[in-house]
């Protein structure tokens, strides 16, 4: 037994030590998704909706809990990976959209267009297949000074990468409560029903959350003259070693779990032998 023990605790050093090998990107500086829990929205904003028509953001607040997604629609990788978690994780979370929450999804690119903000809500409400789609989900469009206010105030930090014509950003989705105030931060591109549902129910009671641990996923592209992953596929892979590590810290528990009851059958059976 203690040499199962000793073969995990050395798996799990290696693994440690595999994961904190990756140093973050210079390219990623200044790219984040600050948790700013209980911070106000700036509600006051100017956005575009899908039909051009310039609205506040408190239009979209005041009555339900809130979805708030930041991407941008000519994204080629992590937004349409982080929406269509977005979509099918709440198409499985048990509450209706427009009744028990809105979703606010805001491009913070200033070249997009009412008309491509329409065309991914079609997209993505075919995706959906539920009620309320219509009426719940808002897919906003704005002018640079709104986008980098809302960005800051929510914590979502990211920039233009002129080589590459993309921004580099995080993937993420944010629960705001009803009145504005942000209450939980989901990172990358898997975000559990069952979590979901709690940050909403949380956040319709305008509560706040604690913080959670993270590792984010950056969206850049593939250098193919230096042979690089992109930095979504490299933050993927330590994604991939965190979950290792926690696994073989889940078979060490097992197996002390196991050893322990077997010293305690072992002890049973010897003493009513004698007796």
């Amino acid at each position: 037994m203690r040499g199962k023990l000793t073969i995990a605790i050395a798996l799990l050093a290696s693994a440690n030590l595999g994961f904190g090998q990756y140093a973050r990107p210079k390219a990623t500086q200044g790219v984040n998704l600050e948790q700013k829990l209980n911070s106000p929205v700036p509600l006051d904003l100017m956005f575009n909706d899908e039909n051009g028509q310039a609205m506040p953001l408190r239009t979209y607040f005041g009555d339900r809990p809130v979805v708030l997604e930041l991407v941008y629609f000519k994204c080629p990788s992590l937004c349409p990976m982080s929406l269509r978690e977005t979509v099918m994780s709440l198409r499985r979370v048990p509450m209706q959209a427009g009744i028990d929450y809105d979703v606010v999804v805001v491009s913070f690119d200033p070249a997009d267009t009412p008309a491509a903000a329409r065309e991914k809500k079609a997209e993505y409400a075919k995706m959906f297949g539920r009620a309320g789609f219509d009426s719940a989900w808002h897919f906003l469009t704005g002018s640079q000074e709104s986008i980098s206010k809302l960005a800051s105030a929510v914590g979502f930090g990211y920039r233009w990468d002129e080589g590459t014509k993309q921004f580099i950003h995080a993937g993420g989705i944010m629960v705001a409560t009803p009145e504005g105030r942000m209450s939980r931060y989901f990172y990358g591109v898997d975000y559990a029903p069952a979590d979901l549902r709690m940050a909403l129910v949380e956040a319709s009671k305008h509560r706040i959350s604690n913080p959670v641990n993270y590792v984010l996923l950056f969206c850049f592209h593939y250098d193919a003259t230096q042979g690089k992953y992109t930095l979504a596929v490299e933050n993927i892979l330590k994604a991939g070693a965190a979950l290792t590590v926690l696994l073989l810290a889940g078979i060490i528990y097992l197996l002390m779990r196991k050893d322990k009851t077997q010293r305690v059958r072992e002890q049973w059976k010897e003493a009513k032998h004698v007796g």
